[in-house]
């Protein structure tokens, strides 16, 4: 349940940045493809759950589109306020396909809102980082970022619109941290932050498994941030949450 919260308390944050502004606000989701086994990395089904919570306040529609993209992304974009993003990540991010880039970097200039969730954080350094640190302020970076499965304490939690609600709570998921941020975190706000156990540490180096960087960082008791808004002046802000690979966790 906290998880649910925190996740539909931000696309519906999004979502009320342009009430005034239209009778309906329009939330795109893009569902990528099934890659994980039952129960984890369930996007459409996570994104199927995202939109029966939306569904329930006033002024706001939404649409889920199934395999990472729409047949017809001109009429799909049409009026969005948001794009929600739960897929996978890397080469096979729905987002680097051909000139996808591109259609959402337009859609970004005119002020739409972007949140990214779990894998779907993860461009590669060739294609989509520079886009993405400019969108949301920040991404998963091979080699530098880390994808443990551990149970992430949240004690605290910040005076922000996305947070409210919600009380500190600790919840076991694939929490990715370590993550490429902006120079000097401008214009990045952190949601959740927690400080990574030595346990995440267990594994031998590896794209997404350690480095030196990441071990130094955990050695040294340095917060770690696993949901953040990157929004900038003049836009309607843009969220990530890098937990969310099981599925059975939103029930709790």
């Amino acid at each position: 349940m906290k998880r649910k919260l925190i996740i539909a308390a931000a696309v519906c944050l999004f979502a009320a940045a342009s009430i005034l502004a239209a009778e309906k606000t329009k939330i795109v989701f893009l569902a990528g493809s099934p890659s994980h086994g039952p129960g984890e990395h369930e996007h459409r089904a996570g994104c199927l759950l995202l939109k029966s919570c939306l569904d329930k306040v006033p002024s706001i529609t939404s649409v889920v589109y199934s395999n990472g993209w729409p047949d017809d992304p001109t009429a799909a974009f049409a009026d969005a306020a948001t794009i929600v993003v739960y897929s996978d990540g890397g080469g096979g991010h729905p987002l680097l396909q051909g000139e996808r880039l591109s259609t959402i970097s337009e859609l970004m200039n005119k002020g739409i809102g972007l949140v990214c969730i779990h894998y779907a954080v993860e461009p590669t350094k060739e294609k989509g980082e520079k886009e993405f640190l400019d969108w949301i302020g920040g991404a998963f970076e091979v080699n530098w970022s880390v994808n443990p499965t551990w149970n992430a304490d949240y004690k605290e939690l910040p005076n922000h619109p996305i947070t409210r609600g919600v009380k500190p709570f600790t919840i076991h998921d694939e929490w990715y941290f370590h993550m490429r941020f902006r120079d000097q975190m401008s214009g990045v706000t952190p949601i959740l932050t927690a400080i990574a156990p030595e346990s995440t540490m267990k594994r031998r180096d590896g794209t997404h498994e350690g480095n030196p960087a990441v071990r130094e960082a955990v050695k040294n008791l340095e917060p770690q941030h696993m949901a953040w808004a990157g929004g900038k002046k003049g836009r309607r802000p843009r969220f990530r949450l890098d937990g969310r690979a099981f599925s059975q966790e939103l029930g709790k």
